[in-house]
């Protein structure tokens, strides 16, 4: 029939919706109920198939509540096929109210069941197939491990966890088996395919017109008979034969479930999540030949294969039958803001080599969809850890400004290029329905040069992935006229394919930098701070080990990366996820710690023991020189050194000496005599290079540079503020723009004179704001420009954020900001929307401002926000969001800011090197003596050039050895070995080797700007 105008369109359209809304659920014939017994277990407690409880069972119904807030339920559930379902396919249909997955009698897991997700109520798991076509009268034995949880938690998303005493009750809704109908089935996702065709086609178009009357005349039939379900069906064949229009652009539909290592769910329910995805997508690879998924995360697989060896064993079958895809590359989808350089090359050394030696797969891609922001220093990671492809579709969320290309080529701060595709539906949960994918060709930018883009399809976040609903809707629009033509394939070929078409891409310069989430660079700031300290701890102690080969503990060094690395995950590092996960993750942390001074305290065992000394080690490339602390037995006492006395002072009864260390060396400082005396101080603390001079209420009201002779702040700095901090929409993860305007008050300090010394001068600085008190301790070292605020804060408020400022007295249009492996220069100004947007960025050590022959820097050892618009160094030290962690951040926190005035720009300052001697101070040995045998290697001559890591080999009793030119500069150095040996080139991951050197005691080498280069010494 022909409609006369839009209006009637939409009427038709609106009784069709209608009538399949009804039609949906009609594919159940008919149902009995399952015989169920249950065993619960307390919270977290989550034993394997073959540990299960023995007993404790107890019968149980529909209607039931069974468990609460992460209990575990065992639930064995039997049936017999009723005689007259003879010749119909029979499916379980369970809903516990929460998750749970499906076992045999034998224990082999079959397929996750899961209620709805608050994000899509559709998303619901609950059938699954046990007879295509039933005998009748066949014995139905099950188990079924559920979880007192939902897809997204314990908590609808938004809400605050039961920290408030809230409990979440899962309740059985239906323990049954039923039998189907498939005319309904196919029809039902005919119409469902065709519904959303008309919804995405324009109004007034020919096609959308002839789909909405087949769909009219479909409905017509079921009015006259309502189950005519096949007959309906055949007034729609028709209008599906007509094939896609040839200009349309193939979609290349790519099963995916994007399982968050941990977020609204703690990490051990993360282990059933992924077990319940994988064992349903292995089902559905089963159910419909020519299906492909793909997952990403060696983590993950580690997991199955740990904890669910038979759902492993068949995923290395769907490996090399080509339907199941490694992806990926990283050891967990790791965040790209936070951890450092290194973290980042371990993620894809212990990724890659898991699934090299798992599955003889070498994943060339980076698969990140959901991360916030990526930094300029990846491309040259990536590429040289073999991966020359990157897809991720997080940027698409920005704020302000569109991002211009969805195919290209990003290059990084070395120049390296990657391919790079965002795949235009912008979303990593995408439905495979029409109007999705029309809208995604609409939107790709380059629809010109490219002739496919990349739907990622599935349920995601909390793990799932495509159900049979997806495929279906696959197999329909495989050739249907109106939406982009869909086949299942690999991401791999994807990529492969678009390869032909890079020579008319363009290039993207710089950081992917993500106009959102900017709060998650300071929430959960312990996190932070102590995934800092274990990198640096890490990176020393691979060095001091390096020294002992044969006897380097490689499976405990691989050990500890292993779960730091997981710990990196982005929605756990950058402070996003609940509670219970930063309850574990401190935990985990002291422990990785804990695990850290226990290979610290073996290696001591190895150096030569003398009572009352302690030997130093400096893990720099350059000298190290500053005050230590030294241990109990110099209480009071002087020191000397290569047997010279060395400046000490006492305070708080211990005595801190002044110390020079050789790069990657050692020295041996012993007691004698007295400690030097403190004198009397006043506010201002000055020495030989720099002044810098207090107000009585604790602001830095000059910082001056006598070897330029210039004040270096326009206005006072240690400008410590507390502002309103309540974003719009996402609590844990944003800081809005408007939040300047929402200052509530400056920290008032008052000053107190702690005396100079021959080795320092401090102040402590002592003061509340809100509910909070702050404490810092300021010291500027003789012979140092570095001004160090110790900080010490009991941080009590909630939806608060405090900052620290320090306003430079300079003119620079561009900021440096260091970033993993390099740095970055990023706008002070607000010329475009662009530069506006990143009125909060992600730096790592230290952030710079200098015009041509003098700067100021801010040096941080454990905080990554930074504000730096007109010319304003500001720091964000706390936050306090209330979601999802109620109590984030909440008790007492330490850290150390540092402002740093010096002559010359950043490349001619020490910027770098203090900021290296501010994180990474000298390891103590007590007791103990200069090694005999020396670290294998170090560095002299151009300080541009960082030896950032000397370790074992990951697969030969071999040293290692990583090099970094850290000025954006051709800088060259001398690699000094212990013992004459060849330099052979290798890439990051070991694989490769390139270029040998003769044999020799000194290797003189010259690196490109930010160039990273990887040795093995042979």
């Amino acid at each position: 029939m022909p409609f006369h105008s839009q209006s009637e369109e939409r009427l038709y359209l609106a009784r069709i919706d209608a009538v399949y809304k009804r039609l949906k659920d009609r594919w159940i014939t008919a149902s009995v109920p399952l015989n169920a017994e249950l065993a619960t277990l307390p919270p977290h407690t989550r034993p394997a198939f073959s540990a299960k409880p023995a007993a404790g069972f107890k019968a149980v119904a529909e209607g039931q509540e069974w468990g609460r807030n992460w209990m575990t339920g065992w639930f064995r559930l039997t049936a017999t096929v009723p005689a007259d379902w003879a010749g119909r396919e029979v499916v379980a249909w369970i809903d516990i109210g929460g998750e749970g997955l499906l076992y045999d009698s034998a224990g082999k897991a079959l397929q996750g069941i899961t209620d709805g997700s608050v994000f899509d109520r559709w998303a619901a798991r609950p059938t699954m197939t046990l007879f295509k076509a039933c005998r009748g009268g066949e014995r139905v034995d099950l188990w079924l491990e559920g979880a007192a949880n939902q897809l997204f938690g314990i908590a609808g998303f938004g809400d605050p966890t039961l920290i408030d005493g809230r409990d979440v009750v899962c309740s059985i809704k239906r323990l049954r088996i039923a039998s189907v109908d498939h005319a309904v089935w196919d029809l039902r996702h005919d119409w469902e395919v065709l519904i959303d065709l008309v919804k995405g086609l324009p109004e007034g178009s020919v096609r959308r017109a002839r789909v909405l009357r087949a769909l009219t005349k479909s409905c017509e039939v079921l009015a006259k008979d309502e189950n005519a379900f096949v007959a309906a069906r055949a007034e729609l064949a028709a209008i599906k034969e007509k094939p896609a229009w040839a200009s349309d652009i193939p979609v290349r539909a790519v099963g995916h479930a994007h399982i968050d290592t941990a977020w609204l769910w703690p990490l051990d329910e993360t282990i059933r999540k992924t077990a319940r995805t994988y064992a349903s997508q292995l089902k559905l690879i089963e159910d419909y030949p020519g299906y492909v998924f793909g997952a990403s995360a060696a983590q993950h697989y580690q997991w199955m294969k740990d904890r669910h060896p038979d759902i492993y064993a068949r995923i290395k079958d769907a490996v090399k039958a080509g339907t199941w895809e490694i992806q990926g590359g990283m050891w967990v989808e790791s965040d790209c803001n936070v951890p450092s350089g290194e973290s980042l090359v371990r993620q894809f050394i212990h990724g890659k080599n898991f699934f090299r030696d798992e599955f003889g797969w070498d994943v060339d891609n980076l698969w990140i969809p959901d991360v916030f922001g990526y930094a300029a220093s990846l491309p040259q990671i990536m590429e040289k850890c073999g991966v020359t492809t990157f897809l991720t579709q997080k940027i698409s969320w920005n704020q302000f400004n569109e991002f211009p290309f969805n195919t290209f080529w990003w290059q990084g701060v070395d120049g390296t290029k990657v391919l790079t595709h965002f795949p235009p539906e912008n979303t990593y949960n995408g439905e495979l329905l029409p109007t999705s994918l029309i809208q995604g060709q609409a939107r790709f930018k380059e629809k010109d040069v490219v002739d496919e883009v990349m739907s990622l399809f599935g349920i995601g976040d909390g793990g799932g992935g495509p159900r049979a609903d997806h495929i279906e809707r696959g197999i329909r629009l495989a050739n249907l006229e109106g939406c982009p033509p869909v086949r299942f394939g690999q991401a791999k070929d994807f990529f492969n394919e678009l390869r032909k078409a890079g020579g008319d891409l363009k290039t993207w310069v710089g950081e992917l930098y993500l106009e959102l989430h900017r709060g998650t660079l300071t929430t959960q700031a312990y996190v932070k701070k102590c995934n800092r300290r274990l990198e640096h701890r890490l990176r020393e102690l691979e060095m001091l080990w390096s020294s002992q080969l044969p006897h380097y503990p490689l499976a405990r060094f691989d050990a500890i990366w292993k779960e730091t690395l997981t710990l990196q995950f982005h929605d756990i590092i950058p402070g996003s996820s609940i509670r219970e996960v930063y309850l574990d993750t401190n935990k985990a942390h002291d422990r990785l710690l804990a695990a850290c001074d226990a290979l610290e305290a073996e290696f001591a065992a190895t150096l030569p023991a003398e009572a009352g000394a302690v030997t130093l080690f400096n893990a720099l490339s350059e000298e190290f020189v500053g005050a230590v602390r030294l241990p109990d037995s110099f209480a009071g006492r002087g020191a000397t050194l290569n047997g010279t006395a060395i400046p000490t002072q006492i305070e708080d009864g211990m005595t801190v000496a002044q110390v020079r260390i050789p790069a990657q060396g050692f020295v041996t400082v012993r007691p004698v005599g007295s400690a030097g005396a403190i004198a009397a101080n006043s506010a201002v603390l000055e020495n030989d290079l720099v002044r810098y001079a207090f107000a009585t209420d604790g602001t830095l009201t000059s910082a001056y540079d006598k070897t330029t002779g210039t004040e270096l702040l326009r206005s006072p700095g240690n400008r410590v503020t507390l502002y309103h901090d309540r974003p719009i929409f996402w609590d844990a993860w944003d800081i809005d723009k408007f939040y300047k305007e929402e200052r509530i008050a400056d920290v008032g300090f008052t000053v107190e004179h702690l005396g100079t010394g021959a080795v320092r001068n401090r102040l402590r600085l002592s003061g509340k704001i809100g509910s909070s008190s702050i404490e810092q301790v300021v010291t500027l070292e003789a012979g140092s420009r570095r001004l160090d605020f110790r900080t010490s804060v009991d941080w009590r408020e909630q939806n608060r954020m405090l900052r620290v400022a320090f306003p430079a007295g300079l003119h620079a249009e561009r900021a440096s900001c260091e970033i993993q492996y390099g740095y970055l220069q990023r706008a002070t100004h607000t010329n475009t929307s662009w530069d506006m947007a990143k009125f909060e960025v992600p730096a790592h050590r230290w952030v710079d401002i200098s015009e041509a022959d003098r700067g100021l820097a801010l040096l941080n050892d454990g905080k990554y926000g930074y504000s730096i618009h007109q010319n304003v160094l500001d720091l964000a030290l706390l936050r306090s969001p209330t979601n999802p962690d109620p109590l984030a951040d909440q008790g007492k926190h330490s850290f150390t800011y540092s402002l740093l005035a010096h002559p010359g720009d950043l490349v001619a300052s020490s910027v770098i090197r203090e900021a290296g001697r501010l994180n990474q101070p000298p390891v103590q040995f007590a007791g103990r003596a200069v090694p005999t045998q020396a670290i294998p290697t170090s560095l002299a001559g151009d300080q541009g050039v960082e030896l950032s890591v000397v370790k074992r080999a990951e697969k030969a009793e071999q040293v290692v050895i990583r090099l970094v030119e850290t000025r954006g500069m051709r800088s060259s150095t001398t690699v000094r070995l212990a013992k004459p040996g060849r330099l052979v080139a290798c890439d990051l991951l070991e694989w490769h080797d390139g270029e040998s050197s003769a044999a020799a005691s000194e290797h003189r080498l010259e690196l490109a700007p930010f160039e990273i280069r990887t040795y093995k010494l042979g």
